[in-house]
């Protein structure tokens, strides 16, 4: 499902968490039914592995769960949500720094590699994501997390700003310098 909503897709949202509020488990598995997709590529995209992107976003409709009696109806669902989203990855993130590993499974980049009969284009482009891949791994999270909605979720500037309740200029913005941040940092893992 896209980022951007519907009148009526965002008041069934919200008469789910409603639904959620009062009781009805069965509402909860609505929620998680529309929105399981979303919750795994934002996550993966974060954190860059598919196992802890699949923990977290189940641990994200865990704490829907729990924080639907202090959501607010009178506010859009996504919003919320992917601010469960992301400050369950930010503190995934602070743990896995402390531990060895920082890297990404090259496997989770996979889609962008293109299907092609030529073994040296699949070793090149299988070097050019593990090269991105480091190269996010260094960037901080919000530079990570600009990169992550607009390159590799899709999202426009417009969706990005109403998901990290931004001004649609400071989503222009955050992307132009860390775009450069990404550029040096691929530069420096290429050489």
């Amino acid at each position: 499902m896209s980022i951007k909503e519907g009148k009526t897709e965002m008041e069934t949202d919200v008469a789910l968490i409603m639904d959620i509020k009062a009781g009805n488990k069965k509402a909860l598995g609505k929620l998680v039914e529309r929105h399981k997709k979303l919750a795994y590529r934002l996550a993966l995209g974060l954190v860059g592995n598919k196992d802890d992107a699949h923990d977290i976003s189940q641990e994200a409709f865990l704490r829907v769960y729990r924080s639907s009696k202090t959501y607010d109806a009178g506010q859009p669902f996504l919003p919320w949500f992917y601010t469960i989203i992301s400050n369950l990855c930010r503190t995934w993130l602070k743990r896995r720094s402390r531990r060895e590993n920082k890297m990404v499974d090259v496997d989770d980049a996979s889609f962008l590699l293109v299907d092609t009969a030529n073994p040296e284009s699949v070793m090149v482009k299988k070097e050019t994501i593990a090269c991105l891949q480091r190269a996010l791994t260094e960037l901080g999270f919000e530079d990570r997390e600009i990169i992550t909605l607009q390159h590799f979720r899709g999202m426009s500037y417009d969706e990005i700003a109403t998901v990290l309740s931004i001004p649609r200029g400071t989503v222009m913005s955050r992307l132009y310098y860390a775009r450069k941040k990404l550029a040096r940092l691929m530069g420096k893992h290429d050489g």
